[in-house]
């Protein structure tokens, strides 16, 4: 099938361009016009140049335009809930992540259930957290920090994008796995954080690696570790957390996500594009420079991540008493 002029010049902008590939494993009925893909945040976030990654790919992969449509506000339940509530039809999916398991503890009264009103697609990426610090702070390591802050209970200020919000939940992790006492201070988003942090209103915060990297690499701020499994390729020399309170682990993650219903042959082969795309080499290399790692995987194994995340999180919030704002 050939691109028509206009959409072919849109995906091949820019320096780098996906290979061309064969088309003629996809069904014929499907897709037969434009897809949306919902994203819960506002555009030139970490969600949203995800979205347009996967998007540029499947549109290269059917020939039809997969139209990322941005619907921020309320924590991603906005976006959820015009997913859930479209037609099961694969026309309409949802760019979902973390945010999504943690509401389902943190809201009360939603008008979904997320594991029980979506059909889990693919898991795309995952991505570390950072924890940092203003490079005046007297610690310069994460056992040095669990010290000072064991010694100095009340005297940390921790910077969060909001009660519930990820680095919220990272920062409450840590303190219960390490034994510390924070204050959450809460801002409204990353830059509002990061600007606390260099101004001394706060003492740490566990930032996006996109939205903290730069200041760690101009000195600006000091990364004591990251809060993933592994080391991050973006930062190697940063140790992670779990090296030093054991089992410690918080990862932002990433994958598509349809309405309850959608037919399983649809879902399937959504998935397998998706895993296509995981493996392509350039696509792996710009998630990569996002400080992001594919994680491809059938939908069940999506399926298992949402529920065990959903009950991880729970666990915490549930803990902590932790209410939105």
């Amino acid at each position: 099938m050939k691109l028509p002029r206009r959409h072919f010049l849109q995906l091949t902008a820019g320096a780098a361009v996906l290979p061309a590939v064969s088309q003629f494993g996809w069904a014929q009925t499907y897709p037969t016009r434009p897809v949306h893909l919902i994203v819960g945040y506002a555009p030139g976030g970490g969600n949203d140049i995800v979205a347009r990654q996967m998007g540029q790919w499947l549109s290269q992969r059917t020939g039809q335009s997969f139209i990322i449509e941005n619907r921020p506000g309320a924590a991603t339940n906005i976006a959820t809930e015009a997913v859930v509530n479209a037609a099961p039809d694969g026309y309409t999916l949802l760019l979902s992540g973390l945010p999504n398991a943690i509401n389902a503890t943190l809201y009360d009264h939603l008008n979904f259930d997320f594991i029980r009103d979506i059909a889990p697609v693919a898991s795309v990426a995952a991505t570390t957290l950072v924890m940092v610090v203003n490079p005046s702070f007297s610690a310069k390591t994460v056992l040095e920090f669990i010290a000072f802050a064991r010694t100095n209970r009340g005297a940390v200020n921790m910077a969060t994008d909001g009660n519930g919000s990820v680095p919220h939940l990272a920062g409450e992790l840590f303190k219960a796995m390490a034994d510390v006492s924070m204050l959450n201070v809460p801002y409204r988003g990353t830059s509002p954080s990061i600007a606390a942090l260099l101004g001394g209103q706060v003492q740490v915060f566990f930032a996006s690696l996109p939205g903290s990297i730069e200041f760690i690499r101009a000195g600006k701020l000091r990364a004591l570790g990251v809060t993933a499994a592994a080391r991050s390729n973006v930062l190697p020399d940063i140790p992670t957390i779990g090296e030093f309170v054991h089992g410690y682990e918080a990862s932002l993650w990433y994958g598509i996500a349809a309405p309850k219903k959608t037919p399983a042959d649809l879902i399937d082969e959504l998935n397998r594009e998706i895993n296509a795309g995981l493996a392509d080499p350039q696509m792996r290399a710009r998630f990569a420079d996002l400080g992001s790692t594919p994680i491809p995987g059938s939908p069940a194994d999506f399926g298992k991540l949402i529920a065990d995340e959903t009950e991880k999180w729970g666990k915490i919030i549930r803990a902590g008493n932790i209410k939105p704002e």
